[in-house]
């Protein structure tokens, strides 16, 4: 009886503890949210699989720790301070799939790019944080073949290439070319950061708070509007479901870069919030080049039904960047970072002040029908000198987008998705600008660098107020047939008004104008198939339009030139065709992905500046802008990554080297360019000098773009990655290669008073290539992961040039550091739950 009684007790004390101490959970995809299945959950030296739906459940003790992994995603440790709770694991890809990365704005149902009939490029966290994550350049220069992006100062002036189209290969010089962008669009979290005009200043983008990129090549007409060149959609770091986290990142390196950001993240099922402050400044690597930046990012996700969700951003930025002046031939050539001194005595700088706000509202009205709402508005003050003079602007922009997605399921596999609907912008906007002359204070007989008096703002030279409005309307439908074949098709319809108020008034010389730009037709049309759900083929044509902007329409009165104040109301948008081929794929198990394109965009009515010269041919008295002839944009991309090798239990988990390259026959055709400059300079009245660019290559844009690197994961935590760049030479003249032409001299002081001239032949940037490395350590200890690192770029110290002036002499360059810039960092990270 005894023994009886005893064996009960046992039994009812055994399932008493199996009650107490089996943890339950699932494990989710932190890009997707969708569940893992397979994974692998270590706990005291046993391990058990998640099930399809990703859920698991494990023997468990209070104060333990379950190793969490899974074949394409990055191990975790997760503490367990309590077995009754159900935990919900998030896991990070290492290495997305091509059938597993999804596009924000597509009409197909099926969003992996695998379905997607065009090039679009997706940049992970990966690659983002191969370099110091600050700057965007360094991930899309590396990893994304046909885009380029380049900046003017340690972190500001950025401006996108995307295949031959963008800033520094357009065959224009000045109004706003070198420090703008135009021809593509940019949005954050859904924000447009692009303002009413197609203009995109990217110096108040925190791009520490990125969490991943997409770039949309080629015209976008039937998604985005205005995007002759393409597009590129931001998104800021993605709190994981079921964790909550306090964070502190430290990154310091040489040329006095420090990085430090404070980051609160909170996920849960049905919703997140993300708080980001980062205080970033540098030295620079030159003379006047420092940079001082404070980022503040808000950004939430909630769920208050099962048919809507609500999307939330808030941001605000201080950004301070010091202008260094642009190089001539003879100083890039010989490491001479003086520059034009003409910057450094008006203290060449951009500051800017941006405060954004967007509030998205997501409904499901049924199975087939659901809206997509966002409103949003910014508020832009910046103020600028260069060798120009001092610029105030102020600007105001409000806006709203709104889509449609319909889903229809017809008879035999058969179905239509289609994308409708509308974006419309306003700004608002006051550019003042002023000259400036020498300070009192000054005694100096020259000036130079080290002078410690700038020179100061003297009287107002211009005063414009306008008003900018754009709306576009798109649709875009996928038909789905069998065998995974689709046919996509879409147009946009764009139509935009300038409205421009001379305040600076001048009797006789007009004070209003406006125009408008309407009927700006995009169609899209492209078929694509999927092959085994392995890879695809795809064949596509699409328009896109680039409306002219304000400061193109008038050139503003000026005291010393009777001959301004002149409206020029003739322009035309440029158009862009392009039409491509192209295949993607994941062969091998997932293992190898792919992605190439052929293509060939041509833009026609490129607008380009006429230079009206003084009577003495000696100098330039004014620009104004013209429609010139088209560029024809011929090339190949492709891009590949392959999982070497992947384990679960080796010393190395993961081992993935990538490739990409690029190939770009870009030409002008009927082409042609005014200038003051000429061989033989022989002073004459009617001085400006036609150039026939006709079958000329495009300039600034390298024709063999190559990249190649690896990286690499441990079991243990150790991290490694490595890329090597190659970029081919340049021209950075329309007029081609070793022309021989002089283009005039140049007198710069340096430090010490000294005086040089330079004259140079037009001619090409050598070829050039850079190495740069990252190691690393990251672990969980209980509830703080850590994650520190070392680094450098341009190990080798290789001359090369951050941003390229084409076709503007005798100052055309702006120079990357030319010795290595080291960096490490700390990121600690606390989890509360």
């Amino acid at each position: 009886m005894k023994r009886i009684i005893l064996s009960i007790l046992l039994l009812v004390f055994s399932i008493a503890t199996f009650a107490q101490s089996t943890l339950k959970g699932k494990v989710v995809d932190a890009a997707t949210g969708n569940p893992v299945t397979g994974a692998s959950i270590s706990f005291a030296g046993k391990t058990v699989t998640s099930s399809d739906n990703g859920s698991f459940s494990v023997d468990c003790s209070k104060s333990s720790i379950i190793t969490v992994s899974h074949i394409g995603f990055e191990t975790r440790k997760v503490a367990v301070s309590n077995c009754k709770d159900e935990l919900t694991i998030s896991l990070v890809p290492t290495a997305n799939t091509l059938g597993e990365v999804e596009v924000t704005a597509t009409s197909s149902q099926n969003k992996s790019i695998l379905y997607q009939p065009s090039s679009i490029a997706k940049i992970s966290t990966t690659e983002l944080k191969r370099a110091d994550g600050l700057f965007l350049d360094d991930a899309i220069n590396t990893n994304i073949p046909g885009v380029s992006m380049n900046r003017r100062a340690v972190s500001s002036g950025q401006q996108i290439n995307i295949r031959g189209y963008g800033n520094g290969s357009r065959g224009t010089r000045g109004v706003s070319s070198n420090f703008d962008g135009q021809g593509y669009k940019v949005y954050l979290n859904g924000i447009p950061v692009t303002d009413a005009e197609g203009i995109t200043t990217l110096d108040d983008i925190d791009y520490g708070s990125i969490g991943n990129a997409e770039i949309v090549k080629g015209p976008a007409g039937t998604l985005y509007g205005l995007a002759i060149a393409g597009a590129v959609n931001l998104n800021t770091v993605k709190p994981q479901a079921g964790k909550t986290s306090i964070g502190q990142d430290v990154l310091v390196g040489n040329y006095g870069l420090r990085r430090y950001t404070t980051q609160f993240q909170m996920g849960s099922e049905k919703s997140s919030l993300l708080m980001n402050y980062g205080h970033q400044t540098s030295d620079g690597y030159t003379i006047h080049n420092k940079s001082h930046k404070d980022f503040i990012n808000i950004a939430g996700s909630f769920q208050p039904s099962a048919k809507q969700s609500i999307n939330v951003y808030g941001g605000y930025t201080n950004s301070y960047d010091e202008r260094s002046g642009e190089l001539t031939i003879d100083q890039y050539e010989s490491k001479n970072f003086v520059g034009n001194l003409d910057y450094i005595k008006r203290n060449g700088h951009s500051q800017v002040y941006t405060a954004r706000v967007g509030f998205g509202h997501n409904y499901n009205f049924n199975n087939w029908l659901s809206n997509y709402t966002t409103v949003y508005g910014a508020g832009f003050n910046s103020n600028a000198s260069s060798a120009g003079g001092w610029t105030d602007k102020a600007a105001t922009n409000l806006g709203l987008r709104s889509t449609f997605t319909t889903k229809f399921n017809l008879k035999n596999n058969v179905a239509l998705n289609g994308l409708t609907g509308v974006e419309t912008q306003r700004q608002n906007a006051t550019t003042i600008g002023y000259g400036m002359g020498k300070d009192p204070r000054d005694t100096a007989t020259n000036w130079y660098w080290g002078n410690p008096y700038y020179w100061v703002i003297n009287a107002m030279t211009s005063n414009i107020y306008t008003t900018t409005s754009t709306t576009s309307l798109f649709t875009e439908w996928t038909l789905s047939l069998p065998q995974d074949l689709s046919i996509t098709a879409g147009v946009g319809l764009s139509n935009m008004k300038l409205v421009l108020d001379d305040r600076f008034y001048v009797a006789g010389k007009p004070t209003h104008f406006d125009t408008s730009y309407k009927g700006m037709f995009s169609p899209h049309l492209a078929i694509n198939k999927v092959f085994n759900k392995q890879f695809s083929a795809y064949v596509s044509y699409s328009k896109g339009y680039k409306a002219p902007v304000t400061s193109y329409m008038y050139i503003p009165y000026s005291a010393t030139n009777s001959a301004t104040g002149i409206i020029n109301n003739h322009l035309k948008p440029e158009t862009g065709n392009q039409f491509e081929i192209g295949t993607k794929g994941a062969l091998l198990k997932n293992k190898l992905i792919y992605q190439l394109a052929f293509f060939d965009a041509i833009f026609s009515n490129k607008m380009t500046t006429i230079a009206v010269p003084n009577p003495s041919n000696s100098a330039t008295l004014y620009t104004y802008v013209v429609n010139g002839g088209k560029q024809d944009d011929k090339g190949i991309e492709a891009a590949v990554k392959y999982t070497a090798y992947e384990s679960e239990k080796g010393f190395f988990s993961n081992v993935s080297p990538f490739v990409n390259f690029t190939y770009s026959d870009y030409t002008y055709k009927n082409f042609v360019f005014q200038s003051t400059v000429k061989s033989v300079v022989t002073p004459t009245k009617d001085s400006a000098v036609n150039k026939d660019y006709s079958g000329h290559n495009v300039p600034g844009v390298p024709k063999y773009v190559f990249n190649i690197g690896v990286d690499v994961n441990t079991k243990v935590g150790l991290y490694a990655n490595a890329t090597w760049s190659y970029k081919d030479k340049q021209e950075i003249s329309s007029l081609g290669t070793n022309t021989g032409e002089t283009v005039g001299t140049k007198t710069t002081y340096t430090s010490n008073y000294t005086t040089y001239t330079t004259t140079a032949a037009m001619y090409h940037i050598g070829s050039y290539s850079l190495l740069n490395a990252k190691l690393g350590y990251r672990h969980s200890f209980g509830k703080v992961d850590l994650d520190m690192y070392v680094a450098g770029n341009n190990i080798a110290n290789v001359k090369y040039p951050i941003m390229v002036f084409v076709n503007q002499f005798p100052d055309s360059f702006i120079a990357g550091p030319n010795t290595a810039t080291v960096f490490g960092g700390v990121s600690l990270k606390y989890n509360l739950k």
